[in-house]
């Protein structure tokens, strides 16, 4: 592991910088709500497989997860956090975790650890749309996340087509990924309690290596169709300026929601691109 951490900063930290009573204060413009239930935590961590060998935290907080997830000897554990007062709560209390003090979004991740690792957290509801994308972009070597979200976010991620909230997210990451919805988890067991539900779920790479059509412009149709989700296809997608010609009709009279990853593979190899 050749990232940059701040590992060189462990001899600045002493016992005596902060009392084991203290705790980490949750800032708001961070996302933070930090999970207060050791019983929610186990379940997260039970959840993922033990099969790969690195494992990479994003935001530990106060580490509810690291504590379960550091037990796991067999498995190389790392985690990112981008708020210095937890970077320092970690280091005193954690003082063997290897802890990057950076923004996962920013993280180059080819770098961690040479070598495919899952991802787990309680993520920052703020940015947990942003994560989710840039797992997309380097699904090759995540080939399993275990994630809490905001249950709005967690249902969307996995809805099915016709569903009112199936979506971007929904189409790219089935994509590539077979996922679960977990479990609902309260209000109640996070400090300071969030506004809505959260839930837990799973993310598993499925066999898939390549689509069978320019993955680029997938992307770029999947998005087309949903930035005007109540439109037609037909209309949706004339902000590509692509020929449509050899598309069907019925598929042009339906909207976004209605197609399958399959249909939008379909639909990417049939539109013209100048």
């Amino acid at each position: 592991m050749k990232s940059k951490s701040t590992d060189n900063k462990r001899s600045s930290y002493r016992r005596g910088d902060m009392a084991a009573s203290d705790k980490v204060r949750a800032k708001k413009f961070l996302g933070q709500h930090f999970l207060r239930s050791d019983e929610v935590a186990q379940r997260i961590v039970d959840s993922l497989s033990s099969e790969q060998p690195h494992v990479l935290e994003i935001g530990p907080g106060m580490g509810v997860l690291t504590q379960h997830l550091i037990q796991r000897t067999q498995q190389e554990v790392c985690a990112i956090e981008i708020d210095s007062e937890s970077v320092e709560y970690l280091h005193l209390h954690y003082p063997s975790l290897h802890v990057i003090e950076g923004d996962f979004l920013r993280l180059d991740l080819t770098e961690l650890f040479h070598a495919p690792f899952a991802v787990i957290g309680n993520f920052p509801y703020n940015i947990s749309s942003q994560i989710l994308f840039r797992v997309f972009d380097h699904r090759d070597c995540i080939p399993e996340l275990v994630g809490m979200f905001q249950k709005e976010v967690a249902e969307r991620v996995v809805a099915a087509p016709g569903s009112k909230t199936y979506g971007i997210l929904s189409v790219l990451l089935s994509a590539f990924y077979d996922m679960e919805y977990l479990f609902t988890v309260s209000e109640q067991m996070f400090d300071p309690p969030p506004k809505v539900k959260s839930a837990v779920i799973r993310m598993r790479r499925n066999t898939v290596a390549h689509l069978d059509c320019d993955e680029q412009r997938f992307v770029q149709v999947v998005k087309a169709g949903f930035n005007q989700r109540r439109k037609t296809l037909r209309n949706a997608l004339r902000q590509l300026n692509a020929d449509m010609s050899q598309v069907s009709d019925t598929v042009l009279s339906q909207r976004a929601e209605q197609l399958s990853v399959a249909d939008f593979v379909t639909l990417t190899q049939k539109l013209q691109f100048s």
